[in-house]
C-alpha cells in the first residue's frame, strides 16, 4: 500500500498581478515556504504561469519549469484545464458567461471556442506526458445543467441526449489521454454535467467505460448537494485518481437550502470554508483513501466565504500533513504471529 502524498496546494486560487503571486519563482517560493511540497498548475486564464501548448511540444520548457520549481523543493502534482475543460460542451444560455474562459479571438464563436478548449485539453495530456505526471485535473463541460430540476417536465430522451453528445466530444480526447498514459479526472461539480456519481456513471457508460475517464475528488460539492461523501469513496474509489482537500458547511433554514435563494456565498446554507473550520470529516476521508490505496496527492483548494486566502493556505500545509496516513508496512497483530505451514493449518482445522 502506498501513503498519500502532500501536502500540495492549487495555485489557480492565488495566482495573481501583485508579488509573490505574479511569478512562477516567487509564487513557488512562497508555497515552499508555509510548507507545501507539491503544486497543481492551472493552464488556463489571463494571469496563468503555464503555457499548455508550448509544454505540450516542448520538453525543454518542461524541463525549465520542474527546475524552477525543484529548486524551491517543489513538484507539480497534476496539471488544470478546468476552464478549457468547462468550454468543451457549453450550453447555449452559458454562451455569453463562458466567453470570459476563451481567448478574445474566439469569443462570440462557440464552434471555434469549442475546437480552441478541445486542442487545449489535448495539449493538457501531452504536457502532462512530458512531466511525468500520471493524472490531469479538469471539468466536464455541460449541456444538461440548465435543465437539471425536472420542471417543466423534462421531454423524453432529452437527459439521454446530452450525455450521448458529451460522450461523442469526450471520447477523442480521451483516447488522447491513453496514449499519453495519463488519467483524465474530472471534478465532479455542480453546474457541470458530472456533479455526483449518477451523472458520473451515465457518462461513462456513454464513453464505453474508457480506463481514463477518473474522478478529481472533492468533498465540498458533496456536501452543499447533501450527498454522502464517504460513501462515494467506497462506491468510486477505483476511479478516483486527483483530490481536492476542501471544506465546506450546510446550514440550512426556513429561508432556503441546498438551492442557496440566489444569495451570495456569505448568506448561502451551503458554502465553502478554509480546513478545518466547515464540517467535512477529513479523518475519515483520509482513512478510506489510504485504505483503498490512493495513489495520488492531497492538494489545497482554498475557497471560503470569510477567511483571508493567504491564512487558509498558511493553516492548509500542516492541516494536511497532519492528516496523512502514513501506511503501515505490516498488521500491528503481527509480533504475536504463531508462525504456520500448510500441514500446521490442516491439523489446527483437524484434518
Amino acid at each position: 500500500m502506498k501513503t498519500l502524498k502532500g501536502p500540495a496546494i492549487f495555485l489557480a486560487q492565488f495566482i495573481g498581478t501583485e508579488a509573490p503571486f505574479d511569478k512562477l519563482d516567487t509564487i513557488a517560493k512562497w508555497a515552499a515556504d508555509l510548507g507545501y511540497v507539491g503544486v497543481q498548475m492551472p493552464t488556463g486564464g489571463p494571469d496563468s504561469l503555464f503555457d499548455v501548448e508550448t509544454a505540450a511540444e516542448s520538453q525543454a520548457y518542461c524541463d525549465d519549469i520542474a527546475g524552477v520549481l525543484a529548486q524551491h523543493g517543489l513538484q507539480i502534482t497534476e496539471l488544470s484545464t478546468h476552464l478549457q475543460g468547462q468550454l468543451v460542451a457549453v450550453h447555449p444560455a452559458y454562451d455569453e458567461l463562458f466567453d470570459g474562459f476563451a481567448p478574445e479571438a474566439v469569443r462570440g464563436k462557440p464552434k471555434e471556442r469549442q475546437a480552441w478548449a478541445v486542442h487545449q485539453v489535448k495539449a493538457g495530456a501531452r504536457a502532462s506526458q512530458r512531466l511525468g505526471l500520471a493524472a490531469h485535473a479538469t471539468f466536464s463541460g455541460a449541456l444538461a445543467w440548465p435543465y437539471f430540476y425536472p420542471w417543466p417536465q423534462r421531454p423524453a430522451g432529452l437527459v439521454e441526449e446530452a450525455f450521448a453528445e458529451l460522450g461523442r466530444r469526450w471520447k477523442p480526447i480521451l483516447d488522447v489521454f491513453d496514449e499519453c498514459g495519463v488519467d483524465a479526472c474530472y471534478e465532479i461539480h455542480p453546474g457541470e454535467d458530472l456533479h455526483d456519481g449518477a451523472t458520473f456513471e451515465r457518462f461513462l457508460d456513454e464513453v464505453g467505460g474508457h480506463p481514463r475517464a477518473n474522478i478529481l475528488y472533492d468533498p465540498s460539492h458533496f456536501v452543499l448537494q447533501q450527498l454522502d461523501y464517504l460513501d462515494f469513496i467506497d462506491r468510486y474509489h477505483e476511479r478516483i485518481r486527483a483530490f481536492h482537500v476542501k471544506d465546506a458547511e450546510f446550514r440550512p433554514n426556513g429561508r432556503s437550502g441546498v438551492y442557496g435563494g440566489y444569495q451570495g456565498w456569505v448568506d448561502r446554507p451551503g458554502r465553502f470554508r478554509s480546513l478545518g473550520d466547515g464540517q467535512v470529516d477529513f479523518g475519515a476521508i483520509f482513512s478510506k483513501l489510504a485504505a483503498y490505496d490512493y495513489p495520488g496527492w492531497a492538494v489545497l483548494e482554498w475557497e471560503c466565504a470569510l477567511k483571508h486566502p493567504e491564512d487558509g493556505a498558511r493553516e492548509g500545509a500542516p492541516f494536511i500533513r497532519d492528516h496523512i496516513i502514513r501506511v503501515t508496512p505490516h498488521a500491528f497483530d503481527d509480533f504475536a504471529g504463531s508462525g504456520a505451514d500448510a500441514a500446521t493449518n490442516r491439523r489446527l482445522l483437524g484434518l
